[in-house]
């Protein structure tokens, strides 16, 4: 049985929620983004085994699992920089760094989620990619396609080749070592449903003019950062202010672009000078987590590839981009 256009659209169909199931098995768009390939590929490679009396659904998940699985089968888990060390205790500007391959980043608000499931947008919240991290790979899959994804425990048993007894035992594990979990990074989980858009705007005319006293006043006093892949992050007002200071020659001048990622997360990307000519480069996302009004943190993931697979331009004109905001 040879696969035809309609059967080859339909099977392309589901890139966009394979691609937000790989990532919150990977911790990475890029990896969720190979993975998805890898699924599809696979998928066109072997239509003539699939049997008609078999769900797709079920067909191409198991595939896109157990590419998944070979993917982690020699990874390491990957992680916030919160869950990683304690808060810097001298601030300076950072410089040890981690491999890519050590993080969890960004992915952007285009991939989506099974049209006919309403999956809760805190399941692609950055602190929740960081707590299934933590579980075992075959553990996480059963845990997102039940909890996340909220199919049966019949229909897992299908993707995964298991029996309903050995998906319902996993994900009893599964629960219970979350249960046990403690990362700091936890604390974001819960962030505000509605955020204020006059907050943003504050975050962005106070960064853009590098006004630290003006940033301070939009965290808590608790308020924290961190900077993928340098390995320290800062907490508190005092020590933020510190570190706001010492980067004031890099990010002065610095325009941010207003992005959505993971779950619609406030973001936005930061592009810095270069020279005198005014040219502005991509630098880092930034990602908001807003409690109570209030910034609990802000992950700044400093990795220009990001920037090309969220669609952003290679480069800003300084006056240019002054003027559109001053049109807005």
């Amino acid at each position: 049985m040879s696969i035809n256009d309609m059967e080859l659209a339909a099977i392309e169909k589901l890139r966009p929620e394979l691609t937000a199931y790989c990532y919150r098995m990977l911790g990475s768009i890029f990896e969720a983004d190979d993975a998805v390939q890898d699924t599809l590929f696979r998928a066109w490679q072997s239509w003539d085994q699939f049997r008609q009396e078999s769900s797709r659904q079920s067909w191409i998940y198991r595939i896109a699992t157990n590419v998944c699985l070979d993917k982690l089968r020699t990874a390491k888990r990957r992680a916030l920089s919160m869950n990683l060390s304690e808060p810097a205790s001298s601030i300076m500007e950072p410089r040890d760094t981690l491999p890519r391959s050590a993080w969890i980043w960004p992915a952007p608000d285009t991939i989506a989620d099974p049209a006919e499931l309403v999956v809760q947008k805190n399941t692609i919240r950055l602190a929740f990619i960081a707590m299934l991290q933590t579980l075992p790979p075959r553990q996480r899959a059963v845990f997102i396609l039940r909890d996340v994804f909220r199919w049966s425990a019949k229909e897992i048993g299908e993707a995964l080749g298991m029996t309903s007894t050995a998906v319902n035992s996993g994900l009893q594990r599964a629960r219970a070592m979350i249960n046990r979990t403690n990362l700091q990074s936890d604390s974001l989980r819960d962030m505000d449903a509605y955020i204020d858009g006059q907050l943003l705007d504050r975050y962005v005319e106070a960064f853009e003019a590098y006004d630290i006293d003006a940033l301070m006043a939009l965290f808590h006093e608790n308020g924290s950062l961190s900077m993928p892949p340098f390995v320290m992050w800062v907490r508190d007002r005092a020590n933020l202010a510190s570190f706001y200071e010492a980067t004031r020659s890099h990010c002065y001048g610095s325009r941010l672009l207003p992005i959505n990622v993971n779950g619609q997360s406030p973001a936005y990307a930061q592009y810095v000078p270069t020279g005198p000519e005014g040219t502005l480069k991509p630098w880092g996302i930034h990602v908001l987590e807003i409690k109570d009004g209030k910034i609990a943190h802000v992950h700044t993931f400093i990795e220009s590839t990001l920037y090309s697979r969220f669609g952003l331009p290679s480069h800003l004109e300084a006056r240019a981009t002054t003027e559109r905001q001053s049109g807005q």
